[in-house]
């Protein structure tokens, strides 16, 4: 058991891009735990989908095992987190079991919004904050003015603020040092009943699930049988070990120690983050606080394209939840697209990549609604009702009260930019809060409707802002608003799953764009089809495809009029038939583009 004087827990936070992952890199070279041929850019971003992208989706931890200038080996639990607002969760599940944090800016930049978000997390989970300036070697480096930002905005002296270049390795040595002087290390008794915190875990096809914990008291080892206080059940522990960053068992994890352990649990639903880990035959006398549960945000419908696909989907989701916690799922039924599940995510990123997880890792092909938010309803019986779902919305003369949820955001735009952004945010009907500078660059907040937000604000803000604008929100609260349904009806039959609700002034303009766009979508039939947006039973826009044509006078060379008249008298009369029985057949590839409206 490693001696808990020796042992550091730290995570590092940032903005997106100002350089965590790469950080991690040289942090693991510096304390050799990978051979050099091994080593390779962003270590511990394991899915293809974060190399792609180059983000990190997944917080991941590595043990290394450092020898100070004074002689002593020092056991460093290093977790590197996303920095994006949708995986927020990932981040403080991160801090919570962690003694410290690295907050790296990047010394071009400065502060931006994810940065002061991640600092009052840590601040909640009482972190010791080591401020890291990165980027220095940048020809438009000035750390001088970035140290003075980041005192004004947060607070934290920065006089002994460390200059470091993750890409070079540049002042690599002195981090090392710092972690080890300015991180406290961790509390815990060894001999007291085990206590630990159950921080993420994962689905392993041949091992069943792997449980990442970080032991607050006690010792965990091999055989031992362990209860799950919350989930109320009881395992035996078939392995412990850590991430070095390859998975190594240990024979123990003593106090202050990160690591994994395997148990032979092969239900996922078993598995809940924030869980409390204790012996079973010596109780620990109470839980831990574990984390606060996650609200999602957003909402949309996942269905397979082949409907014999629901229970693959089923499992797949369950298996995604148990290693991402901030999504929800429940069963339900479309008439247009069969059955599905009704999933809530933290933002339309989280929305893709789940998507694409599922895509990726269990081969499904999938269709997504459109998204919504949760909107609260006041009955005439004043009864209090939560929607999901646009298809769900109730006949509206029940409805006394309707209110859509605010968000509060807060927006780093460059001068240059400030008029674009502001333009933005009134046009989704924002409510200006506050406006001020920080150097040459302005910080806005405002507090905007969500549903507004979801549609397409964050890539008109990047575009508008040449990608220069940095944005972060969080939910405020609920507001009453003049929301109408907008139903989609293709010759007279409502599809639910184009169904959406908006604000009143806004209803025209996206019915008007929905029937233009399914116009181009659906093939045509021999027959005449009506696409029409509706509020109620008031049509709004309508668009029209014309009939497929039979040339039927092609046999018909000169000759008398009557012969071509007769001809195309009796195709009339087929056609006329036709519209009576005529059953409109939308491919699924036109849900899916009518869906991404927003993206024109």
């Amino acid at each position: 058991m490693t001696d808990i004087t020796k042992i550091r827990n730290f995570s590092i936070i940032a903005h997106i891009d100002h350089g965590k992952s790469t950080l991690a890199d040289r942090l693991i070279q510096a304390c050799h735990a990978v051979e050099e041929r091994d080593m390779h850019a962003q270590m511990l971003d394991n899915m293809d989908i974060e190399k792609e992208r180059g983000i990190t989706i997944k917080s991941q931890t590595v043990r290394l095992y450092y020898k100070a200038k004074d002689g002593q080996d020092y056991v460093l639990n290093l977790m590197d987190t996303p920095g994006h607002v949708d995986f927020a969760y990932e981040v403080s599940r991160c801090l919570a079991a962690c003694e410290g944090s690295l907050l790296v800016v990047d010394a071009s930049q400065g502060v931006e919004a994810q940065t002061l978000a991640n600092v009052y997390q840590a601040l909640d989970n009482n972190n010791e904050i080591v401020p890291v300036l990165n980027k220095i070697d940048l020809p438009a480096a000035e750390p001088e003015r970035v140290a003075q930002q980041v005192e004004d905005m947060i607070g934290i002296d920065c006089t002994d603020a460390l200059h470091v270049s993750a890409k070079s390795g540049l002042g690599i040595p002195d981090l090392l040092e710092a972690i080890v002087k300015r991180v406290p290390h961790p509390k815990g008794d060894p001999k007291a009943p085990l206590k630990a915190l159950l921080v993420d875990s994962w689905y392993d096809t041949y091992l069943g699930v792997i449980i990442l914990v970080r032991v607050m008291d006690g010792v965990m080892k091999k055989g031992q049988k362990i209860r799950f206080m919350n989930a109320g059940i009881t395992q035996t522990v078939e392995a412990v070990g850590v991430f070095a960053p390859k998975k190594t068992t240990v024979a123990e994890l003593g106090p202050g120690e990160v690591g994994y352990i395997q148990t032979g649990i092969k239900l996922v639903e078993e598995c809940n983050v924030g869980d409390t880990i204790t012996y079973e035959n010596n109780l620990a006398a109470e839980p831990l606080p574990g984390f606060k549960p996650v609200q999602p945000v957003v909402f949309c419908g996942l269905y397979p394209t082949e409907s014999s696909d629901f229970e693959n989907l089923k499992d797949s989701l369950a298996k995604l939840r148990l290693n991402d916690a901030s999504f929800s799922f429940e069963t339900e039924s479309s008439t247009a697209l069969g059955f599905g599940f009704r999933c809530g995510f933290l933002g339309l990123l989280h929305l893709e990549i789940i998507q694409e997880r599922l895509e990726r890792e269990f081969d499904l092909d999938l269709i997504t609604t459109a998204p919504s938010v949760v909107y609260k309803m006041t009955m005439q019986n004043d009864k209090v009702v939560e929607l999901h779902n646009p298809a769900d919305y109730p006949d509206p003369t029940l409805i006394k009260v309707m209110e859509e949820p605010w968000i509060h955001a807060t927006i780093f735009v460059p001068d240059d930019y400030l008029g674009n952004v502001l333009a933005l945010c009134t046009e989704k009907r924002g409510e200006q809060v506050n406006l001020t500078y920080v150097g040459t660059r302005a910080l806005v907040e405002y507090k905007l409707p969500l549903n507004e937000v979801v549609f397409d604000f964050y890539d008109r803000l990047k575009s508008g802002s040449k990608g220069y604008a940095s944005f972060e929100y969080h939910i405020d609260s609920y507001k009453e608003a003049d929301l109408v349904k907008v139903s989609i009806l293709v010759n007279g039959e409502p599809v639910d799953a184009l169904s959406m609700i908006v604000h009143r002034t806004q209803a025209d303009p996206r019915g008007r764009a929905l029937c233009a766009r399914l116009k181009d979508l659906i093939p045509k039939h021999l027959f005449q089809i009506a696409i029409q947006a509706a509020i109620g039973g008031k049509v709004i826009a309508r668009e029209t495809i014309s009939a497929m044509r039979k040339d039927v006078t092609a046999k018909c060379y000169g000759g008398d009029i009557s012969r071509k008249r007769k001809l195309l008298d009796k195709q009339k009369k087929g056609k006329k038939r036709m519209r009576q029985v005529g059953n409109v057949e939308i491919p699924q590839g036109a849900f899916i583009a009518a869906l991404k409206m927003g993206d024109e």
